[in-house]
């Protein structure tokens, strides 16, 4: 079973990542394609990287 809550926090420290990715981007004025591969990177790939760690598992028990 997943834990709303764990995902609902787990998205939204990869949302802030994300942003400031976007923001780092624009600082280093960095061509249009950064702005949609690397923000959807850090998305998915934590995504991924979370829920194959379990983080996103709701503990037995709880």
């Amino acid at each position: 079973m997943v834990s709303k809550l764990r995902v609902l926090l787990g998205m939204l420290v990869l949302l802030a990542l994300a942003v400031g990715a976007i923001v780092l981007l624009a600082a280093l004025k960095a061509g249009a394609a950064w702005f949609t591969i690397v923000p959807l990177g850090i998305l998915f790939v934590g995504a991924s990287v979370m829920r194959s760690l379990g983080w996103f598992d709701r503990k037995a028990g709880g």
